[in-house]
């Protein structure tokens, strides 16, 4: 399998990251969840906690996440 990411859906600062997996069954999706932020020395990083005003963010990219995988699983039972 690639090591790249199938897709990524962004609102704000938070990120849903969709990966691709193998098993000996077939391939399946796996969903990251991130926030960025600036750190004091104005560099980019990441966190798994969520501020407030991230978690509609969240709710949000991890909807799209969902329906994304949720057609891609029904489009390869078809």
């Amino acid at each position: 399998m690639d090591n790249k990411p199938e897709k990524k859906f962004r609102a704000g600062a938070v990120t849903a990251t969709i990966w691709r997996n193998a098993s000996e069954k077939g391939s399946y999706g796996t969903v990251q969840l991130e926030r960025s932020y600036l750190d004091k020395d104005s560099k980019w990083k990441s966190a798994g906690s969520l501020r407030l005003n991230d978690i509609p963010k969240a709710e949000l990219v991890l909807q799209k996440a969902y329906e994304y995988l949720a057609v891609k699983q029904e489009e390869q039972t078809v």
